[in-house]
């Protein structure tokens, strides 16, 4: 991406958590009157940036504001130990975000852990959301169809727990369909970020410790969500499985289900082109 980069867009402002101070890393891209927020999911390595690079531009040219903020133990932002659930914690701080930017209304694209956060966000704040893009995420509980914990999250844990290239390899091969499309460029940007911060790593593994469900079951609330909403998933997603895309169409009223075949977790990544103009065309109608 030539005419927008990571160092040109980013950003830190302090919000309070817990009376606490805490310190977010956020790119700010485009001048749209409409603001579209992206968030990431929970993979090591991840951040706003390293997840929707490929789709900034898209949402930029159709005339949206795009923030990409990285949640407290990802990326530039604070580390955190967490007991409680995540989903809802990283939702106050998409909340205390805002706030400080003077931004009343967003349109929320979440992808895995992003998603589960949308979605809590939704409940929490239902006078903030426009329209609701949920991808590989969105409630938890258990597949009727798939094993869990899925092959998926073992390797999570795994990469957690053990942050080396052959690990990161490893998950790569299960995360999206066809591993070959992952370019090296991003795979040693997932692996710096990874090694950079020692202490994301190890506090997800604390909290997991402390609380091993970081993202609830939000089923019984689902119909609470009344905005607009666009699933989206991979028909071979190996680490959320596909059913539970089925399980939010069922439970939000004003939702549509789009399914990508030859498609693992990682949507905005593997169909960026396609995705694009799908979620940009739902924000528009």
């Amino acid at each position: 991406m030539s005419s927008i980069t990571a160092e040109d867009t980013g950003r830190f402002v302090t919000i309070h958590e817990d009376g606490k101070p805490l310190q977010i890393h956020y790119n700010d891209c485009g001048h749209g009157k409409e603001t579209v927020v992206m968030l990431h999911g929970s993979g090591p390595g991840a951040t706003g940036w390293a997840n929707f690079h490929r789709n900034i531009e898209s949402f930029v040219d159709a005339g949206y504001r795009v923030l990409l903020i990285d949640f407290p133990g990802w990326g530039d932002s604070d580390p955190i130990i967490n007991s409680e659930a995540r989903s809802f914690l990283n939702a106050r701080v998409v909340k205390g975000v805002i706030d400080l930017l003077g931004v009343s209304k967003i349109h929320l694209v979440g992808n895995s852990m992003g998603g589960h956060s949308a979605s809590a966000f939704t409940l929490e704040f239902p006078n903030h959301v426009g329209k609701l893009v949920l991808m590989g995420g969105g409630t938890g509980g258990i597949s009727l169809f798939t094993p869990m914990p899925t092959e998926g999250m073992k390797q999570v844990i795994n990469l957690y727990r053990y942050p080396t290239l052959e690990n990161l390899k490893k998950f790569n091969d299960i995360f999206v369909y066809d591993s070959s499309s992952l370019t090296e460029d991003l795979l040693q940007l997932r692996l710096r970020n990874m090694l950079s911060r020692e202490d994301h790593l190890k506090n997800f593994l604390k909290s997991s410790a402390l609380n091993a469900v970081q993202y609830p079951d939000v089923t019984p609330r689902l119909p609470e969500i009344q905005v607009p909403t666009l699933i989206i998933w991979g028909r071979q997603d190996r680490v959320m499985p596909v059913d539970g895309a089925f399980r939010l169409g069922a439970g939000i009223p004003n939702s549509e289900v789009h399914l990508f075949n030859k498609c693992g977790h990682w949507a905005q990544w593997e169909h960026a082109d396609r995705f694009n103009s799908i979620v940009i065309d739902f924000l528009k109608a």
